[in-house]
């Protein structure tokens, strides 16, 4: 038996920082929302007590490092799983990218397992369960839009912005996470994107009120550590995007696109200084 889970990609739509907390992670607000570029994992039970991570991919970890496959080894000390697990990651999100690549990876392990293994755990067990593996991977559990809260943890879903074209850029560097947020400094903040504006905007179906109400406080972080950031991000608002932004940690920059006679412009602007971009639409 085999079971087939896709794991898209996320951009968030707002991220703001509020403080921080007592547990050493940031208190948070952000809105997310996934498009339609996906990796594919396939799951197949192993008559051993093993797991065995794959990919076509030559530049991911295939051991514990792997989110996935710490997914896997969670649920199966959790629920007592005594077989093994074949899992092939069909790998398309670039890396370290602030897309929630990997995040995304080990919850759509953890929701094939739950079927392989025919556990029936429900969604919201296996976002407590995904809360101990990385702060977004309780989102990839169930996707669609949604605020989240807390460290990333608490989520209010939300109805889906306007359909629209997303292009993503992501330029040939990787960012860490921890060190973006370990350099921001929460009471120096001036200006705060507002949670509020953002839902109100997807709620009213506008895109331009969601064009207008886009904001990441970690792109003060990342665009000084990493100007070509910057570079790709005035590019894509030179080519014509609707709205751009820094998705996550970054460094990926995505641009809102309404007419489609536009994508192709902006896709082979960036293409001639940039790899890595993709066209795709939200996932809705």
């Amino acid at each position: 038996m085999k079971i087939y889970e896709k794991a898209p990609a996320k951009i968030n739509l707002m991220l703001d920082v509020l403080r921080k907390r007592d547990d050493g992670y940031h208190e948070v607000e952000m809105i997310m929302t996934m498009v339609d570029l996906s990796d594919r994992l396939t799951m197949s039970e192993l008559p051993r007590d093993t797991i065995i991570i794959s990919s076509q991919a030559g530049y991911i970890p295939l051991d514990e490092k792997n989110l996935a496959f710490q997914a896997a080894r969670l649920i199966k000390e959790r629920y007592n799983v005594s077989t093994g697990v074949h899992i092939h990651l069909d790998k398309h999100i670039p890396v370290a990218a602030g897309l929630a690549g990997g995040s995304s990876d080990a919850a759509a392990a953890l929701r094939g397992l739950n079927k392989l293994w025919k556990l029936g755990i429900s969604d919201a067990e296996l976002r407590v369960l995904g809360a101990e593996l990385g702060s977004d991977v309780p989102f990839c559990i169930t996707g669609g839009t949604a605020l989240a809260s807390g460290r990333g943890e608490l989520l209010k879903p939300l109805p889906n912005p306007p359909q629209c074209w997303v292009i993503l850029a992501k330029p040939p560097i990787n960012v860490s996470t921890a060190e973006v947020y370990g350099r921001v400094k929460a009471d120096q903040i001036t200006h705060h994107p507002s949670a509020r504006q953002m839902e109100q905007a997807i709620r009213n179906a506008s895109f331009t009120d969601v064009c207008n109400a886009l904001g990441n406080v970690l792109e003060d972080v990342t665009l000084k550590l990493y100007p070509e950031v910057e570079h790709l991000k005035n590019s894509m608002i030179r080519l014509g995007a609707d709205g751009v932004l820094m998705s996550g940690s970054g460094p990926t920059v995505f641009g809102l696109v309404s007419k489609e006679a536009k994508v192709p412009r902006i896709y082979n602007g960036l293409r001639g200084f940039c790899k890595d971009v993709y066209a795709v639409r939200l996932l809705t």
